[in-house]
């Protein structure tokens, strides 16, 4: 399956949203194909369907309520925002037609791979894997990793959310990749149920600024590859 890759810029998260539910239609419909798209919003506070109370505190922004999976989280300028628009009765070399999970753990997994080529050990959390205490035993098992944690991770921070709604078997929202840092972020909120502390960026992983370009570039390649 062919993706086709749109960069929106920065953008009106309402007028985005607009835009991902008319994608959803035309996807559907094939009468466009599967589509991904990156952008970046002004800062706001989105609140998905595990929202709980406690979840935003401070947060003096705007707040929109919307229907996707997991918790309050921020957005801004400092993040890449990746949206999927992808039709999930097609498989793919890496994951299952009509298989939710599998999407997931894929699409977490390309920006493990995005990170992994600067140099950045990540990780998913949708499902965790680790081999067995036998040395002489190289089997896995995976086990179910809660919601909260489902995102990619560093260690014991968290660099991107994973958040998605599936309409007549068609994805759209997506992840918010923390890029550079920014002091400002996540204040007033507790991120996926988390504190802010627990957040960190590609920046501060890297300890320099990062080149949007090149993780644009990189993303393309394994969302294709994997999706």
């Amino acid at each position: 399956m062919d993706l086709v890759f749109e960069n929106w810029g920065l953008i009106d998260y309402n007028v985005a949203l607009s835009n991902q539910e008319t994608l959803v239609e035309l996807v559907q419909q094939k009468q466009k194909p599967p589509t991904i798209i990156f952008c970046t919003h002004t800062p706001l506070v989105t609140k998905g369907r595990a929202t709980q109370a406690g979840d935003i505190t401070q947060w003096e922004g705007p707040i929109y309520e919307i229907n996707r999976g997991g918790r309050a989280t921020y957005h801004g300028p400092n993040q890449l925002m990746i949206y999927p628009i992808i039709p999930l009765q097609e498989s793919s070399s890496e994951r299952r037609s009509m298989d939710v999970g599998s999407f997931l753990r894929q699409f977490e997994l390309a920006l493990v791979d995005m990170l992994n080529d600067l140099g950045i050990h990540a990780h998913g959390k949708s499902f965790q894997i680790k081999k067995t205490d036998n040395k002489n035993d190289s089997n896995l098992f995976i086990s179910k990793a809660t919601n909260e944690e489902t995102g990619v991770w560093v260690g014991k921070h968290k660099v991107a959310s994973l958040g998605l709604s599936i309409r007549r078997w068609v994805t759209f929202h997506g992840a918010a990749l923390n890029v550079e840092y920014d002091p400002k972020a996540f204040q007033g909120i507790k991120p996926c149920g988390f504190s802010p502390s627990i957040m960190t960026s590609i920046e501060e992983l890297l300890g320099s600024p990062p080149n949007r370009n090149q993780i644009i570039n990189q993303l393309q390649i394994h969302l294709q590859k994997r999706l």
